[in-house]
């Protein structure tokens, strides 16, 4: 696995804005298209809003771009909680995307059991029944999940499905999310954690004992395809 630690968050969002600069020009070189799937939190926001500069912008062949989500709450589209939103407010609503080339993980009017089973159904349209994205984006949360992964739920056990949705009853409500199965198939997987807050479930993920049910994050394979960015305070040096 990958490991960076940095000194500070402007370097690292701009590595991270960088990898996903050269990895679309080498997918859209050899493909003649880049899959993404993204996540919502305060980093991905961070690292969009640098993408739509135009020292990014102009570099970046966005009609040839495809956009999934890794997760998002079950909420309208205009709502605050919702990740989407903050990816068109920061991004895409910035940058020439064609709209049918976005797949928000929402829609009115059809439960989110229904619509998990249709999200599926426009992955396996755009990337086949391989299911290979070329990049996604990961946050990881102070108690170790990831996506909407989180400790002691039943989707952690999901070995068929590549999307699923599920009432999350400490939040009071629904989330859509990648399962792990799809998200390990990826051909480039970015995780992004930093903070003193992340110090000890990342330690438990480096370094623990193989427990995913309290550790989420152990699901996603640190293979040669998986990279890590965080910082001095999360890895507690």
């Amino acid at each position: 696995m990958n490991i960076r630690i940095f000194d500070d968050l402007d370097t690292l969002y701009t590595e991270a804005a960088d990898i996903f600069k050269d990895l679309s020009e080498k997918s859209i070189h050899e493909k003649g298209r880049f899959t993404v799937a993204l996540s919502g939190g305060s980093s991905p926001k961070a690292i969009f809003k640098l993408l739509a500069t135009q020292q990014y912008a102009e570099k970046i062949d966005w009609s040839k771009i495809y956009f999934f989500w890794v997760d998002e709450r079950w909420v309208p589209l205009h709502d605050d909680k919702s990740n989407a939103r903050m990816t068109f407010e920061t991004l895409l609503d910035k940058v020439p995307v064609p709209e049918d080339h976005i797949f928000p993980m929402y829609k009115d009017h059809i439960l989110p059991e229904e619509y998990a089973q249709e999200y599926e159904s426009y992955i396996r349209n755009i990337l086949g029944n391989e299911g290979v994205f070329d990049f996604i984006l990961l946050g990881m949360g102070d108690d170790g999940h990831t996506a909407s992964l989180f400790p002691g739920e039943e989707i952690l056990n999901e070995k068929e499905k590549w999307v699923s949705a599920y009432y999350l009853k400490p939040q009071e409500m629904y989330r859509i999310t990648l399962t792990a199965p799809i998200i390990n198939k990826a051909e480039n997987i970015l995780a992004v954690a930093f903070g003193e807050s992340k110090k000890h479930a990342l330690n438990e993920i480096l370094n623990g004992e193989y427990n995913p049910e309290l550790y989420p994050m152990q699901l996603i394979e640190k293979n040669e395809n998986f990279m890590f960015f965080t910082d001095h305070n999360a890895m507690g040096k």
